[in-house]
Order: structure tokens, then sequence, then C-alpha cells
């Protein structure tokens, strides 16, 4: 944690050094290797909201039903987190794209009972309670090791995310909304820059 003033600034420089970015081949591996776990529906969209959402540990532990279904009981495009289930202290608001959408009206589908209990926890452990930031970064953890994935963890999804908005033109202060950063500069630090960038780069300039 870096102090500024008063102010707290969570810039997470170690998690993101260490987070390996996953590419559309792995991420789909990443998906596969979930069909054979116990929760499987659970898990895949843990993995989704990693990948798709950016979601954090901590917050996709802590996200509710509440949180992604409407009083109608429809998914929606975009939720509040309150700063009890964020990293950081303050609320933020997620953007959810249409394929995650799908992928949670799909568990929602599958999980019929919990659009009873809008309170609770999306995503449950075995015996029914919320995960933990621990216990849902040590589930990530799991499945990655189950495709021989090193280097990988909680935050690989994020940063995937974060990095391919970036490597499809999407503008900083964007992709910044998207991840829920008060300083544009933390989002800078989770970006990764790829060889097509570069590539990129070289093109644009001709003499």
């Amino acid at each position: 944690t870096t102090i500024i003033g008063n102010k707290y600034t969570y810039y997470e420089e170690s998690e993101m050094s260490q987070a390996q970015i996953l590419n559309q081949k792995d991420y789909k591996r990443l998906l596969a290797a979930t069909k054979i776990t116990r929760h499987a529906d659970r898990n895949r969209l843990a993995v989704v909201l990693s990948f798709g959402a950016g979601l954090r540990a901590k917050e996709i532990a802590s996200v509710t039903v509440d949180n992604v279904i409407d009083a109608s009981g429809r998914v929606k495009s975009q939720f509040e987190l309150d700063s009890s289930q964020t990293k950081g202290r303050k609320s933020r608001t997620v953007f959810l794209s249409d394929s995650v959408m799908k992928e949670i009206e799909s568990f929602m589908c599958m999980n019929e009972w919990m659009r009873k209990e809008r309170h609770g926890a999306l995503l449950r452990s075995q015996k029914l309670g919320a995960f933990t930031s621990q216990s849902m970064q040590n589930l990530f953890k799991h499945l990655f090791k189950m495709i021989g994935m090193e280097g990988c963890s909680s935050h690989s999804g994020r940063r995937s995310l974060l990095t391919n908005l970036n490597d499809n033109g999407i503008n900083l202060r964007t992709i910044q909304k998207i991840a829920g950063h008060a300083h544009i500069n933390t989002t800078a630090m989770y970006l990764s820059v790829t060889d097509t960038q570069l590539h990129n780069a070289v093109n644009s300039v001709s003499y």
C-alpha cells in the first residue's frame, strides 16, 4: 500500500508482475478444465468474471445475486460493488459484456433456487457459504495447476483483459474505468506491451 497524503493508493505491483497473461488457447483450456471439476458451473463463472469482467478475487467472492440480477430477474448490464466488496475502500461500477451476461444467465438457469436468495453470494463454497478472497485465490491456483500453467494467479484474468483491451486500441481512460482504478498510472502498470502493439507502432510511421 502506498500512502499519498491522507489517501491510500493500492498498486498491487507484486501481483501484477507475477500474474501471467493467458492467450485465447490457454483461456479455452482453462474453461475446459472447469468441466471436470466438482462444481463445474460455479468454477466456469468464476473464470469468466475474472477474464471477462476483470474482477479481483475478493470481488468475485463478494458478488451477490442481487448485484447481478434485477428485480424482474434479468441479468444487469452493469452493477455497483460497494466499498466492502472492493479493494481500495471505494465503490465502483462493473460493466458486463453481452457474453458475460449470457454466462451469468446460464448459471442462474442451472441454479434457479438462488433467485429466491437475492442477497446471498453468487458463487458459493461446497458448504453453500460465501468464498473468502483467499479461498477464491486458492480455487484459481487449483485450476491453473490442472492445466499446467505456471506463473498464473487470480490476477491473471484481470491483467489479461486489460492488456487485450489495450491491444484492441481502447484508450487508457476507458480501460481505467473498466478496471475501477482511481489513478491512471495504476492501470498503466497492469498493461503488458504485446508483439502486435510493437509491430503496429513501427508500421504506423513511414518515411
